[in-house]
């Protein structure tokens, strides 16, 4: 399946996670976890991220998740405390072809949550649906997403950086791809 149609209710463990589908009573903590200056600098993700923004972006997942173009999950220890996120996106529907990304709220980074969500979206990717590339887009300045990256199986390919705009500031994205 390298389409972008994932059926039914989506969860997954691994690695001592849950990541599982945000939830209504999730709008909240959504708040807690995006509304921060990281997230705001490194991510497309607007800011002041407010409960407005956060019943925008999940109604907005669900729609992506509906036209099999993403799957966006709350990165859990299995108490259902959303700790941040962890996205699958299609490049094109059937191409085979997805990008990851994700996101760790400032009071629970630095614990490998990223890395360990990253390597469960990987599995999930390549066994399950059978994906055949799988990449990550960051940031040369983004030090701690590019540790990630490596410590979750990624090499920095020799693609160009893409250049980009967000939110008035150029960037360049490097491209990572998994080795597996």
């Amino acid at each position: 399946m390298t389409g972008g149609v994932v059926p039914g209710e989506l969860r997954l463990s691994g690695h001592g996670l849950v990541l599982r589908e945000w939830e209504d009573d999730d709008l909240e903590t959504m708040v807690g976890l995006f509304d921060d200056p990281e997230v705001a600098y490194w991510t497309p993700l607007v800011s002041p991220f407010d409960l407005e923004a956060a019943r925008l972006y999940l109604k907005r997942a669900r729609e992506r998740r509906a036209a099999g173009q993403a799957v966006q999950l709350a990165i859990t220890e299995g108490s259902g405390a959303a700790l941040g996120e962890v996205l699958l996106m299609w490049s094109e529907p059937g191409s085979g072809v997805a990008e990851i990304g994700y996101s760790v709220g400032a009071a629970h980074r630095g614990r490998g949550l990223a890395v360990r969500a990253v390597r469960v979206m990987t599995e999930f990717a390549r066994g399950t649906l059978g994906i055949d590339r799988l990449l990550l887009e960051i940031e040369k300045e983004n030090t701690a997403s590019a540790a990630v990256a490596g410590a979750a199986g990624y090499s920095l390919t020799e693609a160009p950086p893409i250049p980009g705009e967000e939110k008035g500031r150029r960037l360049f994205l490097r491209t990572w791809e998994y080795d597996g």
